[in-house]
């Protein structure tokens, strides 16, 4: 390899690393560790993610985790849209949500990184993110099954990044493993429905 080759690997490996360190932080967690609430993974779903803030916490603390997470995803799509090629842009939006879910911070148990897909979405396709988001609140009127419109929200921000990338097939296949990832997320929630049914 030479340095040239060394030298172009060398950013996408750090913003992508920084990405997974960064989605390692859980807001939720931090936060009810804070307020003396212990641990939000304890309780209902046992995931640290907003909809299980909302339900321990109400909907007020779910908006400031929620902010939260997209605050970091929207800076580092910024980061990651000023020094990297189109192409490895969803591939730091992958490591942020890998790092959501199992961060090394918290014993590799976090959220499902939903809320983190949604920030770093913004600054790709912010027309998306605003149908995506209404969508979200129009199943959940109902059907009132918070998983279902997640799988709306993030399927539409996919879709809207994918349309955008064009025939780039290194950042269509970022924003599929990403997609893919987050509905594996949910695998047991899919279990729970099929269940009730």
């Amino acid at each position: 390899m030479t340095n040239i080759d060394a030298n172009t690997l060398i950013l996408p490996v750090l913003l992508m690393a920084g990405a997974y360190l960064a989605g390692s932080v859980n807001v939720s967690i931090i936060l009810f560790s804070l307020l003396g609430k212990g641990d939000p993974r304890s309780h209902f779903s046992g995931n640290a993610g907003t909809v299980n803030v909302w339900r321990q916490a109400g909907l007020g603390w779910a908006a400031v985790v929620l902010l939260l997470d997209m605050l970091r995803g929207i800076l580092l799509a910024l980061l990651a849209l000023h020094f990297l090629s189109t192409s490895l842009v969803p591939w730091v939006g992958f490591a942020l949500i890998l790092g959501n879910r199992y961060p090394c911070f918290h014993r590799f148990q976090g959220g499902k990184g939903v809320a983190a897909y949604l920030g770093f979405s913004f600054p790709l396709t912010s027309y998306a993110v605003v149908i995506a988001c209404a969508a979200w609140a129009g199943l959940y009127v109902i059907a009132k099954i918070p998983f279902i419109s997640s799988f709306a929200l993030v399927t539409i921000l996919a879709t809207a990044t994918i349309l955008l990338a064009h025939d780039n097939l290194i950042a269509i296949a970022g924003v599929m493993a990403t997609l893919l990832f987050i509905y594996w997320n949910h695998r047991s929630n899919i279990r729970q429905f099929l269940k009730k049914k």
